[in-house]
């Protein structure tokens, strides 16, 4: 089979390197356009160009796929590209751009999705954070037959993955991505003999994973700790869920729900003891204990680490 792959991030490049192992042939990757990253805020390749350029595989990077859009000559290159490999399906994971229909059309199966849930609860852009800050006891991959809605395609082989108590969007993500890679293999092997059965997805349960935004990281101590926690687990790595205390903001990375009662007269977001087994704080319910932070400027760190560097005592109150 000949499989155009559009992706643009790690999840995408993990699904690319299996497919490329499989022996799939891959004439033609499509990812974003290089960005500015790092502190120099140079152009950097997508985890997906590189991996392609690597193993010489041809990339296009249209700014868009529309013709009738802000970057016709863009979509003109690209839709050439795609009609010149004559492709038998695309393989789509985290892509990042809208397909237009004539891109579904393109291939002779096809566009194949790679998503990141059980569909179709977490529809959209960020899966993996909402299941964890919902506190989903499991998740999955959806390997979906795209249409032109938003995650609304028939469903072809779907997989469940449990979420440990402790999963961060970091470590799920890379469960997730292994288990996307082999899927995709998996259905477009029984794409090829005809063997994949398309399902509609049910009308109930949808919910939307609505993109995350920075302005979501500041931690709200009135909120249960239970809750809290998951927040701090879905926003690691990015964007690190943050507090203030003063002027300072610190980020905080790895967390448990303390046993410890909460006296009824603590402030949220109180400091009630801080010790190299953590810094306790009381919340609207209960008491979590914070055990690796960061300061502005600084590394993650873990409680004892940061607390050489940073002398916080009972009675401080974040937020």
């Amino acid at each position: 089979m000949r499989i155009i792959f559009a992706g643009t991030p790690e999840f995408a490049r993990t699904a690319l390197a299996r497919l490329h192992a499989a022996g799939f042939q891959i004439p033609l990757v499509l990812t974003q356009p290089d960005r500015p990253a790092g502190r120099g805020m140079k152009l950097q390749a997508s985890a997906v160009k590189q991996f392609a350029l690597e193993h010489h595989i041809p990339v296009a990077q249209p700014r868009s796929l529309r013709l009738d859009g802000k970057y016709p000559e863009d979509a003109a290159a690209a839709r050439a590209a795609i009609e010149a490999v004559q492709a038998d399906a695309m393989v789509v994971a985290a892509y990042g751009l809208i397909l237009p229909q004539w891109v579904l059309d393109a291939p002779r199966l096809g566009c194949l999705n790679i998503h990141a849930s059980l569909l179709p609860r977490w529809r959209g852009a960020a899966p993996i954070h909402r299941a964890i800050e919902a506190g989903d006891a499991e998740t999955g991959v959806t390997i979906m037959q795209m249409d032109a809605g938003l995650d609304t395609g028939d469903m072809l082989l779907v997989e469940r993955l449990p979420i440990a108590p402790g999963d961060t969007t970091g470590r799920l993500h890379d469960r997730l991505a292994a288990l996307g890679g082999r899927l995709i293999a998996r259905a477009l092997e029984l794409a090829a003999c005809g063997g994949l059965v398309a399902v509609k997805q049910p009308e109930a349960g949808v919910s939307y994973a609505h993109k995350i935004e920075k302005a979501e990281a500041a931690v709200d101590w009135s909120q249960p700790a239970v809750v809290i926690g998951r927040r701090i687990r879905a926003f690691d790595p990015f964007p690190g869920a943050s507090t203030l205390l003063g002027d300072e903001a610190i980020k905080l990375w790895c967390c448990e729900i303390s046993s410890a009662p909460r006296p009824l007269e603590a402030a949220c977001g109180m400091i009630l003891s801080a010790s190299e087994a953590g810094v306790e704080v009381a919340c609207g319910e209960g008491v979590l204990r914070l055990t690796e932070l960061q300061r502005a400027g600084g590394k993650r760190l873990n409680v004892a680490d940061f607390l050489r560097g940073f002398d916080l005592k009972p009675g401080m109150t974040f937020g």
